[in-house]
């Protein structure tokens, strides 16, 4: 891979930030860039970006934003800042995991088939990560697959995305455009994902190139995990499925009352994960006030998908 850029988003993880970029650091083959997006930390991040800018081990560019965007709005603009830097593939991934040694090469040797990718990773445990899932249009939710997907061939076919490690690579990016800050968090790395899956195949492969760091309370359901979460990730699970059925809407792939069953469904699976892992119900008026805000995003007639980003500029002889 060519030009191949990290773009990291971070948020007042200073010490899990260090962990990863000196996982990059251990690489044999490492990226040409890492693109460091702060979403305005109160922590010492900067310090951390100082020194390993100052190590030299990779080149870092670095941008701290004004206010917190969200991770949606930090891979927005880490995207933004990486295909206005040249790059060629994309490898995208938030701050609390860690690269496996040999990440690239395992990556790589998928690049001449697909364009868009997602590597297999490991939990803080060392366990197989637990995601493989399919994002069903008429009910507008992504839904787990069963079964060894691996069984028969090294890559399964997905239609949805994950920013602990989705490579995708720059001429789809721009394409597609940029990661919707709108999201702010949740359900934007998933549709990015559907997006790309609109133009080419995007897979999931057979390579473990990622290790999660940060430990996460989960229930183990068998074909399903359900992970620990928060009121504010409750919100936005629920406020975001407007920008989801817009999205639909967009492609003409929206079914309103499929939709509607799965807004159910997505409200009794987070009302579920209340129950089994934290153990209350004290969230569920985040869900409520987040469907209400769904409501006005999905009846705004002037919503547009993101736009495709323009290519730089054809070089003129002199």
């Amino acid at each position: 891979m060519e030009k191949l850029f990290a773009v990291v988003v971070t948020y007042n993880r200073a010490d899990l930030l260090q962990n990863l970029l000196e996982s990059f650091s251990r690489l044999g083959t490492r990226p040409d860039r890492i693109v460091v997006v702060d979403n305005a930390s109160s922590d010492h991040t900067p310090d951390v970006i100082a020194r390993a800018t100052a190590s030299g081990a990779v080149p870092i560019q670095y941008e701290r934003l004004s206010a917190n965007a969200g991770g949606s709005g930090g891979f927005s603009r880490g995207v933004e800042l990486a295909l206005a830097a040249g790059a060629e593939w994309l490898w995208l991934m938030d701050d609390d995991v860690e690269v496996l040694p040999g990440a690239v090469e395992a990556l790589d040797k998928f690049t001449p088939d697909y364009s868009c990718m997602i590597g297999r990773r490991y939990d803080a445990a060392g366990k197989p990560f637990f995601w493989q899932h399919h994002f069903v249009e008429s009910l507008g939710v992504f839904l787990p697959v069963s079964g060894d997907v691996f069984g028969t061939s090294e890559v399964f076919r997905t239609n949805v995305g994950n920013f602990e490690g989705m490579l995708i690579k720059a001429s789809l990016a721009r394409t597609i455009g940029l990661p919707d800050p709108r999201f702010f968090i949740t359900w934007d790395d998933l549709i990015y994902g559907w997006l790309a899956a609109q133009q080419t195949p995007v897979v999931y492969v057979n390579a473990f190139v990622i290790k999660k760091v940060r430990a996460q309370r989960q229930v183990d359901l068998g074909v399903r995990h359900l992970n620990d979460s928060s009121d504010l990730s409750r919100r936005y699970v629920m406020r975001n499925r407007g920008h989801v059925a817009q999205y639909l809407r967009a492609y003409g792939k929206f079914n309103r009352l499929g939709f509607g069953a799965g807004t159910a469904l997505t409200y009794l699976k987070e009302v579920a994960r209340l129950v089994l892992v934290e153990r209350s119900i004290r969230g569920a008026g985040a869900l409520w006030n987040g469907w209400r805000e769904s409501r006005a995003i999905l009846a705004d007639r002037n919503w547009q998908p993101m736009p495709p980003v323009p290519g730089p500029a054809p070089h003129k002889e002199g």
